[in-house]
């Protein structure tokens, strides 16, 4: 695809509207339709994009496979901490009520870190699974 550049143009233009659009999806996702699940594929799809247009190694070295195992275990220890903090305040695991003086805005909260951690997770490990199925040789 290295020689198409109406493709490799078009990309440089719709990556950006995907990955916003995967914002709008997560930040989004406690009001309406979507979430961390949502969001996480979407945000990797634009990831994706980039790297069958510009090539695999163009994406490695965008994302290096040491920060993508460090964004999976960070969106992991977030949401597995919201869980830890609800039961050191003394509730039940991912009982959100607990992380704020009102029910309401500890529901909010939680939930809110809940689904980014899923939604960093859910990316992360989406871009592995494709470098690791683009990268290998044909026989």
């Amino acid at each position: 695809m290295r020689d198409n550049p109406v493709l490799r143009i078009v990309a440089k233009i719709i990556i950006p509207v995907i990955l916003l659009f995967a914002l709008y999806v997560q930040f989004h996702g406690d009001f309406g339709p979507g979430g961390g699940f949502q969001a996480g594929v979407i945000f990797a799809a634009g990831f994706i994009l980039y790297g069958l247009v510009f090539g695999t190694e163009a994406l490695r070295n965008a994302i290096p496979p040491g920060l993508l195992r460090f964004v999976i275990a960070l969106g992991l220890v977030l949401y597995a901490g919201v869980g830890a903090t609800t039961m050191l305040l003394g509730s039940d695991y991912l009982a959100y009520g607990a992380l704020a003086d009102d029910l309401i805005g500890g529901q909010h909260l939680g939930i809110f870190l809940v689904e980014l951690g899923v939604g960093i997770t859910v990316s992360a490990v989406t871009v592995t699974i494709f470098l690791a199925f683009a990268g290998r040789n044909d026989p």
